[in-house]
């Protein structure tokens, strides 16, 4: 499969993907966009991938959407507000749910800055990674009279708490990459030239790990917050159910047994 706007490798059981829009910072669109969701949609189709690392070339991870490159608002058939409404519905919220939803885990490493779509990109892997001289900042409001979009209100919330999601949507200050880690936004900040050793090591331990628990740990985790702690329970044992059934769960246990490391095969 042939792309314009990202390097998209394939080794050992893991798929690297780089946004490569370096002279754009990484911006996304229209071309960069429809590269994401095909690039997802291999993933998804094939088995040999167990874990995919998410960064992007040069100095930047993502630098939000591309207003520069691209008009995104200006339709003689609509609105402003009705492109880009219309923009969202068929191309950016289909790729970042895309990510989102991939069966395999996804780490994400966050080399400079991420801003904007560029932060909800980031947010829809599950192990995000940044770079020590990384940033995120959401913009939207103070920049553009607009408020975070791409799942980034979904997100920030539940990963920072109300009170520091608010301020970063309506301040739009630069959030460095140790403070989001110790404030729960990103798994770990990291020394800036350990960032991709550090994701691939990460991506090989996933790689070789229980496939089918990480596709249900990964599905529970991205399920809609239960009412009571009762139907999660039930959720869990349901879930739980279905993964005893697997050939991954009976070779952990024959391992655990006989005291030696696990072979998962995925299955």
């Amino acid at each position: 499969m042939k792309f314009d706007t990202v390097v998209f490798a394939r080794r050992e059981g893991i798929a690297q993907v780089t946004l490569n829009r370096p002279d754009r910072l990484n911006a996304l669109n229209l071309a960069l966009i429809t590269d994401l969701r095909a690039a997802a949609a291999a993933i998804d189709a094939d088995p040999g991938i167990r874990a995919v690392v998410l960064t992007g070339a040069g100095r930047a991870f993502c630098s939000g959407a591309d207003l520069m490159g691209e008009d995104f608002v200006n339709d003689p058939k609509h609105s402003r507000g009705e492109s880009i409404r219309a923009r969202l519905h068929e191309h950016f919220n289909p790729m970042v749910h895309a990510w989102n939803q991939l069966r395999v885990p996804v780490v994400v490493a966050v080399n400079g800055v991420a801003a904007g779509a560029g932060v909800s990109l980031a947010l829809a892997g599950d192990i995000v990674l940044a770079a020590r001289s990384a940033t995120f900042l959401q913009l939207f409001a103070p920049k553009l009279g607009l408020m975070p979009d791409l799942g980034s209100t979904f997100h920030l919330p539940r990963l920072v708490g109300t009170a520091r999601a608010k301020g970063l949507a309506l301040l739009g200050d630069a959030l460095p990459a140790a403070d989001a880690a110790s404030w729960g936004l990103i798994w770990a900040c990291v020394d800036d030239a350990a960032l991709a050793e550090q994701a691939e090591a990460l991506a090989v331990r996933l790689a070789t790990g229980p496939t089918q628990a990480f596709q249900r740990i990964k599905a529970v985790f991205n399920a809609e917050l239960p009412r009571t702690l009762g139907e999660q329970l039930a959720l869990e044992a349901d879930v739980q159910a279905e993964l005893g059934d697997t050939q991954d769960f009976a070779e952990g246990v024959q391992a655990f047994r006989t005291k030696r490391a696990p072979n998962f095969i995925g299955r």
